[in-house]
């Protein structure tokens, strides 16, 4: 009767199995190719009559354009931040959201959910490594790397005790001397946020992580002064 209720039990998980699978198309799409493949496809057939810059991110890139899109307005500024993701995440989608749109600069800042431990655990080496990867990808292809410092944080909200405080000024530091041995343009970011605790500056955010239009509003010359050192 046990070994019947047994495989009774292991039938009922494969059927829920299955039918979870039968419900998303695409259920290993671990990198999320298919968030931007539509618009890749379409951006890749128009005429490009300017300098492509591409926001490689997470929420806090894709959050820009939603906080304040009329930064990106009228600007070959393209991007690419999905929610939640680590630098593993993003170095496996790196060609299709970057490469192969034929940019000529990318913009990455990445590594804080990497330190939250969004996708399991990590070393602040593995995260680096990630960044130069995907640093080596664009300079072998002739785009320009602008690597940004990880924004300061203080703690996350949704995973608490991670030490982000003291981390992110480490994996800072590794991701500055990459920059220079690499000829990326490294801009600091964390600098210019920091409440003097490694944490944002509270009108700059809501949460101790994520930018208000405020906190986007600081980085927003800095970035268009860090593109004009990189393409002229």
């Amino acid at each position: 009767m046990k070994i019947r209720l047994t495989v009774l039990t292991f039938l009922v998980i494969v059927f829920q199995f299955t039918m979870t699978v039968a419900q998303d198309p695409n259920p290993m799409d671990w990198p999320n190719f298919k968030q931007f493949e539509e618009l890749n496809t379409k951006l890749t057939k128009m005429k490009k009559n300017k300098n492509r810059v591409v926001f490689m991110g997470n929420s806090i890139t894709i959050g820009w354009l939603q906080t304040n899109p009329n930064f990106f307005k009228d600007k070959n500024y393209v991007n690419r931040g999905i929610s939640g993701q680590t630098t593993p995440q993003m170095l496996v989608r790196f060609r299709a959201d970057v490469v192969d749109i034929n940019a000529d600069v990318v913009v990455i800042l990445a590594g804080t959910n990497d330190i939250a431990g969004n996708t399991g655990p990590v070393t602040l080496k593995m995260i680096a490594n990630n960044l130069k990867s995907m640093t080596e990808i664009a300079q072998a292809n002739g785009i320009k790397v602008i690597l940004c410092s990880v924004l300061p944080a203080y703690d996350y909200p949704w995973s608490p005790g991670k030490k982000p405080n003291i981390k992110i000024p480490k994996l800072n530091s590794m991701i500055k001397d990459f920059a220079k041995e690499s000829g990326a343009f490294y801009l600091d970011y964390f600098k210019a946020l920091n409440d003097g605790n490694n944490g944002i500056v509270k009108e700059y955010s809501n949460d101790g992580v994520h930018l208000t239009a405020k906190g986007y509003h600081v980085l927003e010359p800095m970035l268009e002064k860090a593109l004009d050192k990189v393409l002229n």
